[in-house]
């Protein structure tokens, strides 16, 4: 059987460009597929910079607490492709089949016939057509860039459309601006469809998304720190919007700005109609939710055992400038409440801006060790990494590999075992993943 990569390798050929924000390529295959997307369970569409994936976890989390069966779609995926097509089953979901997924990909190939459309818009569509002809109770679907002209926004009338923090990323696609990106991600909202606007970073990013949900007639509008608040106390989490108050454990997920995450999350499931559930299924939710590759602890795995002896190692794939605020001032609380040396182990794209994301680090990082992306052409080179970080006054080396960062560590004299942070790309996420022997599940 021909595999899903030999699949996805010739549908590369298909489009010049790997990325071409449009629907028109989209809408006219699911129209030939018989519109798959008009045959789905309810859709909670999910578009943000910042905390969409972590967002889905903890509604997917709760969801399946409280007995549902949820599909999920989520971009990119850090091992396989396959990570980014769950399929909902009663207690818990499951990566899409090796069989299944080529079946649908072979589907699609057949009905494009050849037209001009790209990698995201083709395994999009192939990923809606497997979840119309899958039993589920609610389709969790994240926008893959943007929103307005993102393959997934094909949903007419999504059970509430959630947008998580705004920052800067991708402007040579969204725009310059707060504004300009916050309108782009705004166009998920739909007539006559709950619209939930995360607690936002920035007033201008908030205030368009307020304007624009207004604008096309999103009803109702809840907007976090104004229908719904959400807060740490004593420890815990507390929700509070007009259905009530709900007392939570803390998040699993590590950071604080995990609390906004799991406070939108629940906010989308009310405003979506699942407000039904018992308290036990929010508290179940917060406390399993799972979303590897984001400020996820590496106990076990063949890393752990390269690094000096009590060294606590993490790995996130956090890369823009607010992603590399919220994963520095979780690495400030663990030393608040440990003190450890702090390592980043960071590898990046050439195309984000590592200025912004190591200033974030300034003064708390130890060293900077800056190692290649293997396979990826637009990952900076290590040096260039390192110059970066050393232009905002960083200490910093580099090394050929993620496991010859780890090694060179036994060179010190530490006072404590050092935290070493691996960030800086989903890439290197993935690849540290797959190096480690500890792939999503």
């Amino acid at each position: 059987m021909e595999s899903s990569d030999a699949l996805i390798a010739r549908f590369l050929a298909l489009h010049p460009k790997t990325i071409d924000l449009s629907l028109g390529r989209i809408q006219r295959l699911l129209a030939q597929l018989g519109h798959p997307e008009r045959r789905l369970p309810p859709v909670i569409h999910v578009a943000g910079t910042n905390g969409k994936g972590s967002t889905i976890a903890f509604m997917r989390a709760i969801l399946e607490s409280a007995g549902l069966a949820v599909h999920v779609y989520t971009s990119p995926h850090l091992v396989r492709f396959h990570e980014r097509i769950r399929l909902g089953r009663f207690g818990g979901g499951r990566y899409v089949s090796e069989e299944r997924l080529v079946e649908a990909f072979r589907r699609c190939e057949a009905v494009n016939a050849g037209e001009p459309i790209t990698v995201f818009e083709i395994t999009t569509a192939a990923a809606l057509l497997i979840f119309s002809e899958e039993p589920a109770d609610v389709l969790l679907l994240e926008v893959g860039l943007g929103g307005r002209f993102d393959a997934t926004n094909v949903i007419d009338r999504p059970a509430a459309a959630v947008v998580t923090p705004i920052g800067h990323d991708h402007a040579e696609y969204l725009g310059t601006t707060l504004q300009a990106i916050a309108g782009e991600k705004a166009g998920i909202f739909k007539r006559g469809c709950p619209a939930v606007i995360a607690p936002q970073d920035y007033l201008e990013a908030d205030q368009t998304l307020r304007d624009a949900a207004e604008r096309v007639g999103a009803s109702p509008l809840l907007v976090g720190q104004q229908d719904f608040s959400v807060h740490e106390e004593g420890g815990r989490l507390v929700y509070q919007d007009e259905k009530g108050l709900l007392d939570l454990p803390r998040p699993k997920l590590i950071g604080r700005h995990q609390f906004t995450n799991a406070g939108t999350a629940i906010a989308a499931l009310r405003a979506a109609g699942f407000e039904q559930f018992e308290t036990q299924a929010f508290e179940a939710g917060l406390t399993r939710a799972e979303w590897p590759g984001r400020l996820q602890r590496l106990n076990r795995g063949r890393l752990p055992a390269i690094a000096p002896p009590g060294c606590e190692l993490w790995l996130d794939g956090g890369h823009n400038p607010d992603g590399g605020r919220v994963l520095a001032a979780a690495m400030a609380d663990r030393s608040e409440r440990s003190d450890a040396p702090l390592v980043l182990i960071t590898g990046m794209l050439g195309t984000k801006d590592s200025q912004a994301f190591f200033k974030n680090f300034s003064g708390l990082a130890r060293e900077v060790i800056a190692v290649p992306i293997a396979g990826q052409i637009a990952a900076r080179p290590a040096d260039e990494v390192a110059a970066i970080a050393g232009s905002v006054g960083l200490t910093t080396s580099t090394a050929p590999s993620v496991e010859s960062a780890l090694a060179s560590l036994h060179n010190y004299v530490w006072d404590h075992p050092p935290r070493v942070l691996i960030c800086g790309s989903l890439y290197l996420a993935g690849e540290v993943l797959a190096a480690n022997g500890t792939l999503p599940e």
